[in-house]
C-alpha cells in the first residue's frame, strides 16, 4: 500500500517534521466519497513515489489532529510542504486535479 495509515500520535514526527511535500487524507470507513478517492490516492501515491509521500487518517479515531485542522468535512486533503499547509481539497477529486496540485506542491518545494 502506498498510501500510509498515521495517526495523531506520530502525525508530527511522520508528516510534519520531515520537511518534504506531503499529502495527507482526512477520511473515514463509512465515508463513500472517501472510499472513491482511495484508488485514485494509491495510484498517484505509486506515481510520485519518492517525491511525495502521501497518508491517510482516520477522523473518526484521530480527533486530535482532525480538530488541529479544524476538519469538518471529508474526503479533505491537505498538502504539506516543509510541514506548513500549502493547499488543501475537499471532496472526491478526479486524477487530473489531484495532479495538477500535485505537480503545483512540487513546484513550490
Amino acid at each position: 500500500m502506498a498510501v500510509k495509515k498515521v495517526t495523531d500520535n506520530e502525525f508530527i514526527e511522520t508528516v510534519l517534521e520531515p520537511g518534504k511535500p506531503a499529502v495527507v487524507d482526512f477520511w473515514a470507513t463509512w465515508c463513500a466519497p472517501c472510499r472513491r478517492l482511495d484508488d485514485v490516492l494509491e495510484s498517484m501515491a505509486s506515481e510520485y513515489e519518492g517525491k511525495v509521500s502521501f497518508y491517510r487518517l482516520d477522523v473518526s479515531e484521530n480527533n486530535k489532529t482532525t480538530s488541529r485542522y479544524s476538519v469538518r468535512n471529508i474526503p479533505m486533503l491537505l498538502f504539506f510542504d516543509g510541514g506548513e499547509i500549502v493547499d488543501q481539497a475537499v471532496g472526491s477529486l478526479s486524477k487530473a486535479v489531484l495532479e495538477e496540485k500535485l505537480n503545483r506542491l512540487l513546484k513550490s518545494a
